[in-house]
This record gives structure tokens, C-alpha cells and sequence, in this order.
């Protein structure tokens, strides 16, 4: 199968998948399987946003990604991404608003279909930027 098949095949499956979770229009939240949260940082800030995430590793078990200092996939800043369970996140996501120090956050779910969760789910604390959606196709 061609990677342009696999790829509609895979939009399909998605939007097979989220017709049937629908209910009354709505999506229903058992179609996350995790959450992303993606602290932003620049040259001046790389140290703090790497102590806050690892605190946030530390304290709550999440997963903590490489800290990158370039822009990597649709995020518009240099960015350390935190992977966090449904449960998890329900306790990150106030932590990280309460101290993130006036450093950008962007959280995000995982429901299988990257677009719609970067472009219509996510989540700002501070000041939202515009994501660079191109990569999903």
C-alpha cells in the first residue's frame, strides 16, 4: 500500500472512529489516551523551563521529552514536552498554570488525530502563538 493509501485509509479510521464516540454531536473523553503539554522557552529561559519540567517529572511521574532548543514539529519556540496519563493531567495542568513562571505552555490530548488535537483541542496558559499545522498533511 502507497503512503498516500495509508494515509487516507488512516483519515478514514479517524473519522469513522469519532463518528461512532459522537453522542448527540459531542466526542465523548474516552477517546484520550494522554495528554501533551509542551513548555515554551527561548536563550533566556532554557534553564527554567528545563528545572519546571523535570519538577513536574519529578512530582507527578510524566514523562519528559528531550528539551529542544529549535523548533520541532508545529511548535512555533524552542519547547520540553511533558506526556501525561488522563489522571496525571488532571493534577499538571493546575500545577503548571499556578508555576510556570510566566513561561508559555501549550497541553494538547492524544485522541488519534494529531491535527484536530493541535488545531481545535488545545490548551494555552499565557499567550497562545500560532502553530505551524502544515506537518499534518
Amino acid at each position: 500500500m502507497t503512503a498516500a493509501c495509508t494515509g487516507s485509509v488512516r483519515k478514514q479510521q479517524i473519522a469513522q472512529s469519532t463518528a461512532a464516540r459522537n453522542s448527540g454531536g459531542r466526542k465523548q473523553t474516552d477517546i484520550i489516551t494522554g495528554y501533551h503539554a509542551h513548555v515554551y522557552f527561548d536563550a533566556d529561559t532554557a534553564a527554567q523551563a528545563r528545572s519546571l519540567c523535570q519538577q513536574a517529572a519529578d512530582q507527578f511521574g510524566v514523562s519528559m521529552g528531550r528539551v529542544h532548543e529549535r523548533n520541532v514539529g508545529p511548535h512555533p519556540r524552542w519547547s520540553c514536552q511533558l506526556a501525561a496519563s488522563p489522571e496525571q493531567f488532571a493534577e499538571l495542568l493546575p500545577w503548571l498554570a499556578l508555576n510556570r513562571g510566566g513561561l508559555m505552555v501549550f497541553a494538547h490530548p492524544e485522541s488519534g488525530d494529531d491535527l484536530a488535537d493541535h488545531r481545535d483541542h488545545g490548551i494555552w496558559l499565557g499567550t497562545g502563538l500560532e502553530l505551524d499545522l502544515s506537518i499534518f498533511g
